[in-house]
Order: C-alpha cells, then structure tokens, then sequence
C-alpha cells in the first residue's frame, strides 16, 4: 500500500515572448495514490470533508464523488491498457475551503511502476476544464511528451502552438518530484516556461500543520499573485486575447 505525500516547494512562470517576465512564488501540493486510498482511507487526509487543508473528489473529472472512478473510466474509453498499478494524482488542495486547481496531474502507472500514461488536467477561470492526454516511455525521467493547445487558459496567451511537458520524479530520503510545462508558438518560438517543484514527505498531521501555517492562505495568495502579475503583464503591453469558444471534445491526446 503506497501513502499520501505531501509537496512543498516553488511555482514557477517565465514568460519570454513578446515581452519578459517572470515570476517565483512558494507552494504546497498533495501527491496522492488514489488506489491505495480506494482500498484504505488514510487518516492525515481530510477527503470530502469540511477542514483547512482538505481534497475533495468534486475538484476533478467531471465533478463526481469519485475522482479516480472517472480516471480509470477515461482510460478505459481512450484504449489506455496495462495500467494494473497505482494511479497518482497530484494535485492542490483545498485551503480555507477554497480550490485552486489550474493544473493537476494523474500518473496512471503499470505493475511494476513504470509509467504508462499521464492525465494532464487544466482548468481555466471560467469553470472550463481540458484533459491532455500523455503516453510515452520514459516519461517519469524526463522524457518529453508534446500535445498541441487546444485550450483557453490565460489572456495573454492565444489558442495556438505547442506545449512541451516534462516529469521528474525521485524516490528516496531526498525524494521529490517536478512537472514543466513550456508553450512554444506555432513558429517554434518560445513563449512561456513554466514548473510546479517540491521536496516530498510522508502526508501526516504535523506536515500538514507547517505547510498550512507557512501559508495559511495558500490558494487565495496564488490566486492574488497571479492576478497581480497580470495586471503588470498589461502595464507592459502585453497583447490581450478574448476567450474563445471552448474546444468540441474534452480531452485530446
């Protein structure tokens, strides 16, 4: 039976194109095996229930009371075999009951724990949500899978090129983990670099006590910054883009 871990580390976002900025700001993730879970429920996670730091199914898939239900239905329906391991999802919590949820990650795993598939899962702001499907060998060392925007997610970003993703992830004393998203133009121009990194522990009731009182406010102080980065995004004259029709199908590979 694997256990929750909890991520503490930075988010990072560098824009390259057309004008430079970037940006570095503090967080905490949740790295979850979800069929673990299914089978034993673990008691350092508050799951579907009111607390400070909590994970509710209804952030993810299609909002119902089984995340990882809908994951392994998604699989199924897109001809995804040989994941007989763990699934992993890793994902921001709830903080002061408030979600925040741009992008959360579903590492769906083969018996003897190499990775078969990825669920690259964003959200925008307007309560819309794409699945990027994710195959490959050698995407837990680094490998990169690419999959082109279909998906409004930012303002200053145009539905159009490519992104590039790339995962991490060490076991061990000194074990952590990092997923990188960049966005390249259509003309192979980078645009955008972007990482989520944290060092990784055991999930139990004092780590969580010390993610939360380093910041307390978690989710609400990301959704501040980017918002206050955004509006420096303007002030430099970055472009704005109207949002566009949402793409037909949910999910593209």
């Amino acid at each position: 039976m694997k256990r929750p871990l909890l991520g503490r580390g930075p988010v990072r976002h560098r824009r390259l194109w057309p004008r430079a900025h970037a940006f570095e700001v503090p967080s905490f993730f949740l790295l979850l095996p979800m069929r673990s879970l299914r089978l034993q429920p673990d008691q350092a996670l508050a799951r579907n229930r009111a607390a400070w730091v909590s994970f509710h199914d209804a952030d993810h898939g299609e909002s119902g009371p089984d995340a990882l239900a809908w994951c392994e239905a998604l699989l199924a329906r897109e001809g995804v075999e040989g994941v007989d391991g763990e699934i992993w999802l890793q994902c921001f919590p709830r903080v002061a009951g408030h979600a925040f949820k741009p992008v959360s990650f579903w590492f769906c795993e083969r018996r003897d724990g190499s990775l078969r598939a990825v669920l690259a899962e964003v959200h925008n702001t307007f309560g819309e949500r794409h699945v990027y499907l994710l195959k490959g060998e050698g995407l837990a060392r680094g490998a990169e899978a690419q999959a082109r925007k279909v998906f409004h997610v930012s303002p200053f970003a145009e539905v159009q090129g490519r992104y590039r993703f790339r995962f991490h992830r060490r076991v061990g004393a000194d074990a952590r983990c990092i997923a990188r998203i960049d966005l390249d133009d259509d003309q192979g121009r980078a645009l955008l670099q972007t990482s989520i990194a944290g060092q990784l522990e055991p999930l139990t009731p004092p780590a969580l006590r010390r993610a939360a009182l380093a910041q307390p406010l978690h989710s609400l102080m990301l959704v501040a910054r980017i918002h206050w980065h955004a509006l420096r995004l303007w002030l430099k004259g970055v472009p704005w883009f109207s949002k566009p029709l949402p793409p037909p199908q949910a999910l593209s590979r």
